[in-house]
């Protein structure tokens, strides 16, 4: 039987580690924290953490509980825009940065989770700061 990425990279116990490192950075940052209705970021991180254990190979308590997904919709309501976006990775590479340093995410791991969690960051963004200009060369 082929190892899952989440029990690669020590399951549960890096999966809660990852995120509320990352939660710890939303408190605190102003227009994060803005999207989050909940007084208690504890209900978010939880439902964070069980999306993540899921996609990479751990329990399908997220399904289980919520359902499809649907990570798009699930986050229409709130302006998501570059800048949140950037603050979103800013936070989530400190998480990781964490994780690497004390060798739980080898090299090969964060490489492999950071290039998911830059694509679905991008693919959340529903709000442009600006049209987008289209040049063509002459």
């Amino acid at each position: 039987m082929e190892q899952t990425f989440y029990d690669a990279v020590g399951g549960h116990e890096t999966f809660v580690r990852l995120v509320d490192t990352f939660y710890a950075g939303v408190a605190a940052d102003p227009v994060l924290r803005r999207m989050y209705p909940e007084q208690d970021l504890g209900p978010a991180a939880d439902r964070l953490r069980m999306f993540l254990e899921q996609y990479w190979g751990g329990p399908t308590t997220y399904s289980q509980l919520r359902g499809h997904p649907r990570l798009r919709q699930r986050h229409a309501p709130f302006p998501v825009d570059h800048d949140a976006r950037t603050r979103w990775l800013t936070h989530m590479r400190a998480s990781m940065d964490e994780l690497a340093a004390d060798g739980t995410l080898s090299p090969e791991a964060d490489a492999v989770l950071w290039d998911y969690l830059q694509r679905a960051a991008l693919s959340m963004v529903n709000t442009w700061d600006s049209p987008v200009e289209m040049r063509t060369s002459s």
